[in-house]
């Protein structure tokens, strides 16, 4: 592969499965850095700061520093904050996205909110559903951090953030700006903070749905490696369902480094 000016790297599915390595995911990370090859971890996970997340795979023995770490929550506050600076906004969300919003400079509410952004949030009631869509309703904008709908946990699947987000779409009528992948606004913050074009970018991630359909969306390269959501054996359906075929397909971690020549 000629010309990487900088990778975007999914995380889960495709350096580590929960909290264990997949495996050539540090020797990956390494040969990026001894090629001076700029990256970024990114997630659309919006619970955990970057600084969590660096932690997170670095105790998994993959070098990460919170500085590489761009997550859907990051990306979100920086969206409502180009929008409307300081603006007013009610969290239906975790540390990670509270610590975004006030990083990003804005004026974090409880009551009548410019911008309503969510995300995970366990603590999800029937009060937070009806103070969401009432403040939607009354003229709120509305902001999704991204749209999964099911999320792996150590004892099986759960709710994710878009599953909430549905609900909250359902009760107010309106739909929400998606951050997230297969949006592209996470793919253009990333190339941002990288400092190059998004045609300059290659996206490298497991999963046709969310990372291989990002990339295409904005413009990127993709990478798919067949190391978590997307196999051999479900390749073909996934490319039906996006309509996408991503540029290259690695089988493991060996194959993307020798790829990347790393």
């Amino acid at each position: 592969m000629d010309n990487i000016h900088g990778l975007l790297l999914d995380l889960d599915g495709t350096l580590f499965h929960g909290g264990i390595m997949i495996p050539g995911a540090d020797t990956l990370i390494a040969g990026l850095r001894s090629k001076g090859i700029p990256f970024l971890f990114v997630t659309n996970n919006s619970s955990r700061t970057p600084a969590n997340v660096a932690a997170h795979l670095s105790a998994m023995g993959i070098e990460a520093h919170e500085q590489e770490v761009c997550t859907s929550s990051l990306a979100a506050a920086r969206y409502i904050a180009e929008e409307s600076p300081g603006a007013a906004v009610a969290i239906l969300g975790e540390e990670g996205l509270h610590r975004a919003c006030e990083e990003a400079g804005l004026n974090i509410v409880t009551d009548s909110p410019q911008y309503v952004v969510q995300g995970i949030d366990r603590s999800f009631t029937y009060d937070s559903l009806t103070r969401a869509a009432r403040w939607i309703t009354g003229g709120a904008a509305f902001v999704l951090t991204n749209p999964d709908l099911m999320l792996p946990s150590d004892d099986g699947m759960m709710p994710g953030a878009g599953t909430l987000g549905a609900a909250i779409e359902a009760a107010s009528g309106v739909k929400p700006v998606i951050i997230g992948k297969p949006h592209r606004h996470l793919m253009s913050y990333a190339t941002s903070r990288l400092g190059i074009d998004l045609k300059d970018a290659i996206v490298v991630g497991d999963n046709m749905r969310t990372d291989i359909a990002a990339g295409a969306n904005a413009g990127c390269r993709t990478v798919l490696t067949l190391t978590g959501v997307t196999t051999k054996d479900n390749l073909e359906q996934y490319k039906e369902w996006t309509g996408v075929s991503p540029d290259f397909i690695c089988s493991n971690l060996a194959e993307l480094r020798a790829l990347l020549g790393v």
